[in-house]
């Protein structure tokens, strides 16, 4: 990806190393286990899983800590996302409001280590990237490209901005109403149909990322392999394959996110039409 051509967003907020009560490597009780296994799911709100909609503090009185230096390899990573990002905001800017109702207000992207204070509580690194829609904001710890990488086996600069952009989806989903209308749903139904809104509108998010690497193909920023890059992220992240690495049976009724090909085949319809108004998987029959 050629990243560097992209605008670098200045609406990134530093936190590295000013913590949040949680450290790495702590005892996971049964709370934390569902989280870590969020992680692994990849980039779930944790607002819809937990209930956490409560407008807390958003923590924005944090900084990064005076002593905190990151590696060379890490610096690099938090000048890409914050390109990467203002990429999306450039194109969002434009398309959000050329083929919807609604006009695009760009999120903060918050940068942490171990644990973060947000308006969803306290997260620790376990739960992975996420975004918040009680501070409108994304969350990250850049440890998890290691884990993308090294033990999901999606490696590449692409397979990294599929991760920013599938939380910009999260927040499109947000300034549309799509995530508050899909909580209250979840909220009267049972455990499978609850399930399958969230796999709906995390197939959704991951559409919308698609949409995005349409537009900023156009505008020259991928290169070949780029969206071979995305896809293999899309497939290492699918709710049965993750089932499978964890060496369980596959669960359809478990499913949170969808599956390898699910989030395949909705990445690339994002990335073959670049419409957002053929991205309603709400309304079809076969996911």
């Amino acid at each position: 990806m050629r990243w560097q051509q992209a605008r670098r967003s200045d609406r990134v907020e530093d936190r590295r190393g000013a913590g949040g009560g949680v450290k790495r490597g702590a005892t996971l009780g049964g709370g934390g286990i569902l989280l870590l296994l969020v992680a692994m799911y990849f980039g779930v709100d944790p607002s819809l899983l937990l209930g956490l909609t409560d407008a807390a503090t958003g923590g924005a009185s944090q900084t990064r800590s005076a002593d905190y230096q990151g590696s060379p390899e890490e610096e690099q990573l938090a000048d890409f996302v914050a390109h990467v990002l203002g990429s999306t905001e450039d194109v969002w800017s434009t398309l959000l409001p050329q083929q919807t109702t609604h006009d695009y207000r760009p999120p903060t992207l918050v940068l942490f280590t171990d644990s973060v204070q947000s308006a969803c509580g306290v997260q620790g690194a376990a739960v992975g990237p996420f975004y918040c829609p009680g501070d409108t904001r994304l969350y990250i710890d850049l440890d998890f490209y290691s884990v993308l990488r090294d033990r999901l086996g999606a490696d590449g600069d692409f397979a990294q901005a599929y991760v920013i952009a599938h939380e910009v989806g999260h927040h499109i989903q947000n300034l549309m109403g799509t995530m508050r209308k899909v909580h209250a749903q979840q909220t009267r139904l049972d455990e499978a149909a609850a399930n399958d809104l969230s796999v709906r509108l995390e197939l959704q998010a991951d559409f919308l990322a698609g949409v995005w690497a349409h537009h900023a193909a156009r505008e020259g920023l991928l290169e070949t392999g780029d969206i071979e890059e995305a896809l293999n992220a899309a497939s290492s992240i699918g709710d049965d394959t993750l089932q499978r690495r964890a060496g369980g049976r596959v669960r359809p009724d478990s499913f949170t996110h969808g599956t390898s090909e699910q989030r395949v085949r909705w990445f690339r319809k994002g990335y073959e039409t670049g419409d957002v108004r053929e991205g309603d998987t709400f309304a079809a029959k076969r996911l």
